[in-house]
């Protein structure tokens, strides 16, 4: 009797084994696979077109970019590969093999569908009495652009790129009309990559001077130099909103560099996806503007975002310092904030905001490497960054709903 079991590689089987059953039905993919067939669809079959071949169902696709980002595969190609070596891929594809173009393709004709997926899936997490809004932590994060940082341009470059552009045309003409004047001669047409070209300057210089920065992008215009640790980098900067239980209800990614417009706009996209207002909104110093905490605490929320003075008081810093009577009465609203965030209660749900949002931007940075969009524009990383935090909303359901 040999010690080892059979071993023949090149043996085909008989009957072909069922991908399910060797996944097991508390395998991730199977959970992603049962959620979608549960969503409602019609948008996604909507915007697609009847006219050629019959395309892969909606689904399909929804499925495969959802289990991708839970894994952390971004990349439409990896995920290509991944349909014909993966199991769970497998199992979603349900037998077919699209390839990248497809996937991506998907992605970007569906932006404000892939958006109604993240809504449609925190639903289904809060009527299972998960995602409640008591507290809610906002944050943000940089993340780089896919952008090539070299390929940049000033005002000067562009001016400069729209004299030689024109100097150019001129010239070309020149040499067009001294060749039809002779006998024979015929005339050429200008190249239309330079005029379209010039058409693009303008738009560039309009697009860098509403930035208010010294330099744009060339292959994402609509992206951003942000200053993050270690430096500057072209990208964008991306937001969530997060209850206590670490479910994501809210997110918005922006070209600008700051956060002083997030508190308002965080706010209200909770209410849009949750169809309420939470009872506490709570985020760094670097939120804090006096007419946004006044604006969302006129709509009955209780704002706890600290200025830098009152930030530096709860680090320790700074002692607690009495305003004046001339401080008070030309700021009465911020020293009424102030006194507020001196309260115990207060100060203790601050201390809980890092430990609520902090991690699932460790989760989404680190663990599934979302350091780096892979699309271009902001209505492409608008839909990334739903994607991505769709997907983590399942993944954490899956994980709440395995536990015993």
């Amino acid at each position: 009797m040999s010690r080892y079991v059979e071993y023949n590689p090149d043996q085909d089987m008989l009957l072909p084994p069922s991908v399910r059953e060797e996944l097991g039905e508390q395998h991730l993919a199977v959970f992603v696979h049962a959620v979608v067939e549960r969503l409602d669809l019609r948008q996604l079959e909507a915007e697609d077109s009847e006219v050629g071949r019959p395309g892969y169902p909606p689904q399909l696709l929804l499925k495969v970019w959802l289990y991708a980002y839970a894994l952390g595969v971004t990349s439409s190609r990896r995920i290509e590969q991944r349909i014909r070596e993966d199991l769970g891929f497998r199992l979603l594809a349900g037998g077919w093999k699209p390839d990248h173009w497809t996937l991506n393709e998907f992605r970007r004709r569906h932006p404000k569908a892939l958006n109604d997926v993240f809504t449609q899936v925190l639903e289904m997490v809060r009527r299972l009495g998960m995602a409640q809004l008591g507290r809610v932590a906002v944050d943000s994060t940089k993340i780089q652009a896919n952008a090539n940082p070299d390929r940049s341009s000033s005002r000067e470059d562009l001016r400069r790129e729209r004299a030689r552009l024109r100097q150019r045309i001129r010239r070309w003409q020149k040499q067009c009309d001294a060749d039809a004047s002779e006998p024979g001669g015929t005339t050429t047409a200008v190249p239309a990559a330079w005029h379209q070209r010039l058409e693009q300057i303008p738009r560039q210089l309009e697009q860098l001077r509403k930035s208010g920065q010294k330099r744009n992008s060339r292959t994402d215009p609509e992206s951003r130099y942000q200053k993050r640790r270690g430096g500057y980098c072209l990208g964008y900067t991306a937001e969530i909103a997060v209850t206590d239980d670490h479910f994501v209800v809210g997110h918005r990614v922006h070209p600008g560099p700051l956060d002083l417009d997030g508190l308002e706009a965080m706010t209200h996209a909770v209410e849009q996806e949750c169809g309420q207002l939470p009872e506490k909104v709570m985020a760094d110093c670097a939120y804090f503007s006096t007419p946004a905490v006044m604006a969302v605490q006129h709509r009955g929320v209780h704002v706890i975002v600290p200025d830098q003075i009152a930030a530096r008081e709860i680090r320790g810093i700074l002692e607690p310092v009495e305003m004046n009577r001339r401080q008070k009465r030309r700021h009465p609203g911020l020293h009424e904030h102030r006194q507020r965030m001196r309260d115990p209660v207060a100060r203790a749900d601050y201390a809980r905001r890092k430990a609520v949002v902090e991690p699932v931007f460790g989760v989404l940075k680190q663990q599934r490497n979302l350091r780096q969009f892979r699309c271009r524009g902001l209505q492409a990383v608008n839909t990334e960054w739903a994607l991505a935090t769709a997907a983590f909303n399942l993944t954490r359901l899956f994980t709440r709903l395995a536990q015993p």
